[in-house]
């Protein structure tokens, strides 16, 4: 007979906001536990990255492990990180180790697009003959001088194969039957697409033939594991977190997290959160490191977006600072990217490239910490990326009023 080792009691008035926010941080990789880690590592251990065409993916590794967008680009060329479509149908740049059961969490977007056409007269069997002539056609080039192709490409191979889908089309977001062709070709990963210039901050991809392996685990184990590895990267999560990220139903969220052995911890603030044992076993014994430590953080960055509760984030000082801003600092999704301070945040900035400079406030008189760290992202951001983008659409014409915003809060 197995014994299961107890866990331990944490008393619930020591579960403070306070502690849990340094609990997050710490467990994001953010207090230096990731220092020197290559590209994977940190997305195996911080969580995956989300992509939307912004540059958050470059902070991410950047603000745990140093690592500068030349050795990102590298990786994601040698195919150590990627991103793909995960949980809930959303991109993410994830590690190798994930690709196969990361693509079958995402399976269900590349259904719905087929439903779409469904609807509007097409065939699932004039989709998957599409995408068997997309596979075709990229096996053909592979080994040619130009190994991928663009949409465009691809359509002028295909000809009268691909279907325009009229007016009507275009109100459902399906102006032609290839991109749903493309979705369950890359769902199954019998394709990839890669960013044209090589970079993770912009939208336009080719695409390649690709030879995944798949999981080799049902949807319910596939399940499971997405659960343990969310509850490692955020240190626990209310069930309402868990069920938003994943997007799995109150029924598989409870039957996952049994698997996995998760139990339920009570916190100060009366909210109830799953932690694996190891979990609660390290917080039991953690202590807040005293000293200050500065990042600056993408508004996506997985401390925030992970369990989408930016609003913990912010004290009591930062919560009266921020509550009658214009798009709501404590929304479930930040308005602006956030200063930290070992999971506090205790400011917002934006970039701006017209002036090679970032645009930042703080809620109370700026440390030294917080000037230095200004200036490292600031150079880092005008050496390696050029511009801050949050997602595809965002422009330094977008950020303008933002921007002057942040600068005049910090003259007051």
């Amino acid at each position: 007979m197995t014994i299961k080792a107890a866990v331990p009691q944490i008393p619930q008035e020591q579960l403070t906001p306070e502690l849990l926010r340094v609990w997050s941080w710490h467990r994001q990789g953010l207090g230096g536990t990731l220092a020197g880690a290559d590209p994977a590592t940190v997305l195996d251990r911080a969580g995956w990255a989300r992509s939307v065409g912004g540059a958050n993916a470059y902070l991410t590794l950047f603000a745990r492990a140093g690592i500068r967008r030349p050795e990102a680009d590298a990786a994601l060329a040698a195919q150590h990180i990627h991103e793909l479509p995960a949980a809930r149908g959303c991109t993410y740049v994830l590690p190798a180790t994930d690709y196969a059961w990361g693509l079958q969490l995402g399976h269900a977007s590349a259904e719905a697009s087929v439903k779409v056409l469904q609807r509007l007269g097409v065939e699932r069997r004039e989709i998957e003959d599409l995408a068997a002539e997309v596979l075709r056609v990229l096996l053909g080039v592979r080994g040619t001088e130009t190994e991928a192709l663009d949409p465009r490409g691809i359509k002028q191979v295909l000809g009268d194969k691909v279907r325009s889908l009229g007016e009507e089309g275009k109100k459902k977001g399906a102006s032609t039957t290839l991109p749903a062709a493309l979705g369950l070709l890359q769902a199954d990963g019998r394709i990839r697409r890669v960013p044209v210039n090589g970079r993770l901050d912009q939208q336009r991809y080719s695409y390649v033939a690709w030879q995944l392996e798949d999981s080799g685990q049902d949807d319910e184990a596939v399940r499971v594991r997405m659960l343990e590895r969310f509850l490692c990267w955020t240190g626990g999560a209310t069930l309402g977190q868990i069920r938003w990220f994943s997007a799995f139903t109150v029924a598989q969220s409870k039957k996952a997290l049994a698997a996995t052995g998760a139990v339920e911890v009570p916190t100060a603030a009366g909210h109830v959160l799953w932690m694996l044992p190891g979990d609660v076993d390290e917080l039991a014994g953690f202590e807040a490191p005293k000293a200050a430590d500065i990042q600056l953080l993408s508004g996506s960055d997985s401390l925030v977006l992970l369990r989408r509760n930016s609003a913990d984030l912010f004290d009591e000082t930062g919560a009266e600072a921020v509550a009658g801003m214009s798009g709501s600092a404590l929304a479930a999704d930040l308005s602006d990217h956030p200063i930290v301070d070992r999971g506090r945040i205790i400011g917002l900035w934006q970039y701006d490239p017209d002036n090679a400079r970032i645009a930042w406030w703080t809620f109370e008189p700026a440390s030294d910490g917080v000037l230095v760290r200004v200036a490292q992202i600031e150079q880092w951001i005008t050496e390696d990326l050029g511009d801050f983008r949050s997602f595809s659409l965002d422009s330094p014409k977008s950020r303008a009023t933002t921007i002057a915003r942040l600068d005049a809060l910090r003259q007051r």
